[in-house]
C-alpha cells in the first residue's frame, strides 16, 4: 500500500522593531520609496499578496510585525487571524506558530531572558489568535539545548531546524545512533528530542536543497517545476508516512521574489489537487504521526551561519553583500558593549523593581499585559498581582519606566544589528536606539550615569564606510539627538 504522504511550506515572516523607542512610531525609510517606509513597502508586495496563501501553508509572524498590522494595515491583520481559524478546519490544528518576543539568538541570551521573550511570545500569540501555540519559530533557527529546555518549559511541541543543525539519530528503544554528516539527516518525519531534564520536543528539519532553490534559485517561478521538485523529494521505497516540507523567509514570497506569492499560490493549488500527495501543517502531522526516531542537534547552530551563531557576535566571514574590502570586525566590540550594559541595567532594574513588586523578575515576565494593554485600568491590576496594591501616582509611572526599560534592554540585541555587512546600516542603528532609550531610562529612575562607559566600549566598533566613524559617533549621530525628545 501506498505510504500517507504530505506537504508543507512554511514562511517566517518578520520585521525588526522599526518605530522609534521615544515616539513609538516609524520614521521616514527613503530607501522604501515610493513608500514611507519599509513595512508599508513589503506589507503591499508581500503581507496582503499572500491573503489567499496563509489559510493552506504554515507559518509564523514576529509580535513586532503583526502589532504593526494591527495598527496599520488591519485588514491584512485580521485576515491572517482568520486563516489560523480556517486551516484549523482544513488540518485539525492551525498553522500558525508563535515566535519569541523579539528577534534574538536565543543561545546567546542568558536563561532568565529567554523565558521572558519565549513566555512573552506566547503570550502574545494567544492575545491575536485565541489559542495555545503548538510550535514556536526560534529567530535565525538558532538552537541549543538550553533552548529546547526553554520551550519544553513553555509547553511548546515542536519547533522547525534547518537539516544540517541534525547531528545523528536512531529509532526511539533502539541502543545504537546514527551519525549524520551536515545536512543529509533525512527530513520527511518528526524527531523527538529527548532533554535533560526528561522533558522532550518535537523536531522538524525542513528538506534543504527545495528551501534553498526557493528562496534563492528561483524555483518560484514556475510552480509546476516546484510540485515536481516536492514530490521528487519523497523516498519511494519508504512505506511509512512522509512529509516533505520547506521553510523560507516569508518576504520570499512578493518582496524578496516579484511574483513569488503567484508561484506560491499556483504551487499549494496544483497540491491540493494533484492526488497522491496532501497539504498538511506541522501541528497537525504530529496529531496523525508522532516520532518514531529521536535526534540529537548540533549544539549553537542556525540556518543562516555557517559557523553556528558567530555571525551575530565574531567576524566569522559570513556577510550578506560582496564588499570585499569589508570586514565585520565591529560585531565583536558591539555585542560586549550590549552585554556589559545589559548587567548594568538588570542590576538597575533589580534594585528599583524590589520596592514596587514581589518579585521582580516574575513581574518583567507577565509585563506583556501592560505592553498590549496600556491602559490605567491594565496596569493598576498588574501591579496589584505584583503586590502593590495602593500605588501613587509615582509609583505607577516608575513601574512603567522600569518595565519599558526592559523592553528596550531586550530589544537591543535584535539579531538584524549584526547580521548585515557594516556597523552604520540601518539595522544596527535600530538597535542602538533601543541601547540608548534604555540608558535613558535608567538614568530616569536611578540616576546612574551608564552613557559615557558605553560609548567608550562602542568606539572600539569600527565602520568600514570611514576611519573616522565608529560606534561612539554612529550613536552621538544617531541616536543621542533623540534624548531630547521626553
Amino acid at each position: 500500500m501506498a505510504s500517507e504522504r504530505y506537504l508543507a511550506i512554511h514562511g517566517h515572516f518578520y520585521q525588526p522593531p522599526r518605530e522609534n523607542p521615544w515616539t513609538g512610531e516609524i520614521e521616514p525609510e527613503y530607501t522604501a520609496h515610493p513608500y514611507a517606509n519599509w513595512n508599508e513597502r513589503i506589507a503591499h508586495e508581500c503581507y496582503q499578496a499572500n491573503l489567499h496563501n496563509y489559510a493552506r501553508m504554515s507559518f509564523n509572524f514576529a509580535p513586532s510585525l503583526l502589532g504593526w498590522l494591527e495598527k496599520k494595515s488591519p485588514k491584512t491583520y485580521q485576515a491572517i487571524l482568520a486563516a489560523d481559524q480556517e486551516s484549523q478546519a482544513l488540518f485539525g490544528q492551525g498553522s500558525a506558530m508563535a515566535m519569541p518576543y523579539g528577534h534574538l539568538i536565543l543561545p546567546l541570551t542568558r536563561a532568565r531572558d529567554r523565558k521572558t521573550l519565549i513566555l512573552w511570545g506566547i503570550r502574545d500569540f494567544e492575545r491575536r489568535f485565541r489559542r495555545e501555540p503548538a510550535g514556536m519559530w526560534l529567530p535565525e533557527t538558532a538552537v541549543d539545548l538550553p533552548t529546547l529546555e526553554s520551550l519544553a518549559e513553555a509547553g511548546i511541541r515542536f519547533t522547525l531546524l534547518s537539516p544540517h543543525q541534525g547531528a545523528a539519530a536512531r529509532r526511539i528503544g533502539e541502543p545504537d545512533w546514527k551519525e549524520f554528516p551536515s545536512g543529509s539527516l533525512p527530513p520527511q518525519m518528526a524527531y523527538r528530542a529527548a532533554l535533560p531534564s526528561g522533558k522532550s520536543l518535537s523536531l522538524f528539519f525542513f528538506d534543504g536543497p527545495i528551501s534553498k532553490g526557493i528562496a534563492f534559485e528561483g524555483l518560484l517561478k514556475n510552480g509546476d517545476d516546484l510540485l515536481r521538485r516536492f514530490l521528487g523529494a519523497f523516498r519511494a521505497e519508504d512505506p511509512t508516512p512522509q512529509l516533505v516540507h520547506a521553510a523560507t523567509d516569508g518576504e520570499t514570497f512578493g518582496h524578496h521574489q516579484r511574483f513569488g506569492e503567484k508561484g506560491l499560490g499556483h504551487l499549494l493549488s496544483a497540491a491540493a489537487n494533484q492526488g497522491t500527495v496532501r497539504l498538511m501543517n506541522f501541528a497537525g502531522f504530529l496529531d496523525r504521526h508522532p516520532p518514531a526516531w529521536e535526534v540529537r542537534i548540533l549544539e549553537k547552530s542556525s540556518w543562516s551561519c555557517a559557523h553556528g551563531i558567530e555571525r551575530w557576535r565574531s567576524d566569522c566571514g559570513c556577510h550578506a553583500a560582496s564588499h570585499r574590502n569589508w570586514n565585520q570586525a565591529w560585531r565583536a566590540p558591539l555585542r560586549e558593549a550590549l552585554d556589559e550594559l545589559k548587567v548594568k541595567l538588570d542590576r538597575c532594574y533589580e534594585e528599583k523593581a524590589a520596592a514596587l513588586f514581589r518579585d521582580p523578575w516574575d513581574a518583567r515576565d507577565r509585563a506583556i499585559e501592560i505592553f498590549q494593554d496600556p491602559s490605567p485600568e491594565s496596569l493598576l491590576r498588574f501591579l496589584a498581582e505584583s503586590g502593590c496594591r495602593e500605588p501613587a501616582e509615582k509609583e505607577r509611572a516608575l513601574a512603567v519606566k522600569l518595565l519599558e526599560l526592559q523592553r528596550c534592554a531586550l530589544l537591543m540585541f535584535t539579531s538584524c544589528g549584526w547580521f548585515f555587512d557594516d556597523l552604520a546600516g540601518l539595522e544596527t542603528i535600530l538597535i542602538l536606539r533601543y541601547a540608548g532609550r534604555a540608558i535613558q531610562l535608567a538614568q530616569e529612575v536611578s540616576g546612574e550615569p551608564l552613557l559615557t562607559d558605553f560609548l567608550s566600549k562602542l568606539a572600539l566598533a569600527k565602520s568600514n564606510r570611514s576611519r573616522y566613524l565608529n560606534g561612539r559617533v554612529l550613536f552621538e549621530k544617531q541616536v543621542k539627538p533623540n534624548f531630547y525628545r521626553s
